[in-house]
């Protein structure tokens, strides 16, 4: 029998991930349970199990007494010198309990107990498991629709896609494969609950990480997104290696790393552009693919007021401000479109016909350093200003 319990131990154990020492615990404090049901108390109740081979003992505190009332307790001297010749009155001996004797109520209560604990550790294992993934990408199996909830199986337990965090337009079948991104687990009575979005922009930062060696080593890195689900994502990436571009990392050749992460997406567009610390280059990156004049950016108050082009101004703005809501997003700045026209008429843009973008020079410095040479070419061109004044 022993054989046969240890056997079922290492299934257990293989099966349900559950440790052999937590279930044998579970073994012992169902013997004790058995024991209070069936004596009425416990207190005074020992159980030993060699994990090796499964052989257990329940062991017994009583109190030699020479007339025995509470059978749970207490041991008549008469029976306590049969198990110990010397034992006298006040003794504590132990006395040996065989679960034979224990009745059905009592049986079934410990197998009760026994079957309880497996369920918890199975729940906790499972937690475990998928709070170790949270925040990560993984393929699910989609298993019914409920309503306009979605559940999908990821392996060992179910996860909900709820509409929220569904792609409006998007539609899906039984069996389906489907990447998700595991967006909260919450531990439960009932097990594991787990919440999984496809519109969250972590889902767009994972598959770039899967499909993007540069961005997985740490050699790229993805410092901001802004997505509207299955329409638009930007996203702005910087190379920690001189040598290695960080949009053409991203694109792939002929575009192969960005148009798989697309396929997932479901066709979503995908803007990706340079990342940098002065805002105002940033900003310009980020309005990509409009052309822009200037660019005047107050990092203090996040604000920034961008020129362009007249008829580059609705491509900046984009079909309903999508382009400029999801610029804003991506850099962190309320961006503020003007046209040239608009812009000279309000004063806001000075005629530089020389330059192409303008950025605060308190800000950022001047072209030239204080104290600077200025070059032979700037002093020519400074006389015949002169000149034709």
């Amino acid at each position: 029998m022993n054989r046969e319990l240890m056997e079922a131990l290492d299934i257990l154990e293989k099966e349900k991930n559950i440790s052999k020492e937590t279930l044998l615990g579970a073994i012992e404090q169902s013997l004790i349970q058995a024991c209070k049901n069936h004596f009425g108390k416990a207190d005074n109740v020992h159980v030993s199990i060699n994990p090796e081979t499964g052989d257990f003992r329940v062991m017994a505190d009583r109190t030699v007494v020479e007339y025995a009332e509470d059978p749970a307790l207490e041991i008549s001297l008469l029976d306590a010198q049969k198990i110990n010749a010397g034992a006298e009155i006040g003794d504590v001996i132990q006395v040996e309990i065989h679960s034979k004797e224990f009745g059905r109520i009592a049986t079934q209560n410990a197998k009760n107990v026994i079957l309880q604990k497996i369920r918890e550790e199975e729940r906790k294992v499972l937690y475990d498991q998928y709070y170790g993934i949270e925040k990560e990408v993984v393929t699910g199996i989609v298993q019914r629709i409920m309503g306009k909830n979605v559940s999908v199986n990821l392996g060992k337990a179910d996860a909900i896609l709820s509409e929220n965090e569904q792609v409006k337009g998007e539609e899906f079948k039984p069996t389906e494969r489907i990447k998700v991104y595991i967006l909260e687990v919450k531990d439960t009575p009932k097990g594991p609950r787990i919440l999984v979005s496809r519109t969250h922009p972590g889902l767009v930062k994972r598959l770039f990480e899967s499909e993007v060696t540069e961005v997985k080593d740490g050699t790229v890195e993805i410092k901001s997104i802004a997505r509207e689900a299955g329409s638009r994502t930007k996203i702005a990436v910087w190379s920690n290696n001189p040598d290695v571009d960080p949009v053409g990392a991203c694109v792939g050749r002929n575009g192969e790393r960005v148009g798989v992460v697309v396929n997932e997406l479901r066709g979503e567009k995908i803007d990706i552009i340079n990342w940098d610390e002065n805002p105002a280059i940033l900003i310009e990156n980020a309005l990509s693919p409009a052309k822009v004049i200037a660019v005047m950016a107050d990092p203090d108050d996040k604000t920034a007021l961008v020129v362009v082009p007249d008829y580059q101004l609705s491509l900046a703005i984009g079909k309903e401000g999508q382009n400029a809501r999801l610029a804003a997003r991506l850099t962190g700045f309320k961006i503020d479109i003007k046209s040239e026209t608009q812009a000279r008429e309000s004063g806001d843009l000075y005629d530089y016909e020389d330059e192409d973008e303008y950025y605060d020079d308190e800000e950022y410095g001047s072209e030239y350093e204080e104290g600077e040479e200025i070059p032979a070419s700037e002093e020519v061109n400074e006389e015949a200003a002169v000149e034709e004044e």
